[in-house]
């Protein structure tokens, strides 16, 4: 299970309207399965269909969990016109195992929806999203 605060589900669903119809990407830092800090960072790709952390996001995002003692909790990303629900090439780049993987669909652009997964060995397993 993955409990997030509101205000970051808030957040994320505002970043996905912002930079659509591109997918926005970012990443959740926590320690002991608790989420402290909400990243966003720029998709390179700059596509509706893919996305790509920057690198110097990455670096400036790795440094500050580094500095907290935070871990890598999720990787969120939005999908503009499709469900929230990892597509096959989110699968197969999904290279951390250990992270939630957290999607917001703006599917139905009033009514977005956020959801959490877990994919490892190219197995995607729903999790449980609470508010808290």
């Amino acid at each position: 299970m993955l409990t997030l605060p509101k205000a970051f589900i808030d957040e994320m669903i505002a970043h996905a309207r912002e930079d659509a119809p591109n997918e926005c990407c970012g990443i959740i830092a926590g320690h002991d399965g608790r989420a402290e800090k909400l990243f966003r960072a720029k998709n390179t790709e700059a596509s509706p269909y893919r996305y790509n952390v920057d690198p110097k996001d990455l670096f400036r995002i790795h440094r500050e969990c580094d500095q907290n003692g935070w871990d890598f909790l999720a990787i969120y990303h939005s999908h503009t016109a499709s469900e929230a629900h990892p597509s096959p090439t989110d699968v197969r780049l999904a290279f951390w195992p250990e992270t939630f993987y957290v999607l917001v669909s703006l599917m139905q652009p009033d009514g977005p929806v956020v959801r959490a997964f877990r994919i490892v060995d190219g197995r995607v397993s729903e999790d449980e999203l609470t508010v808290g």
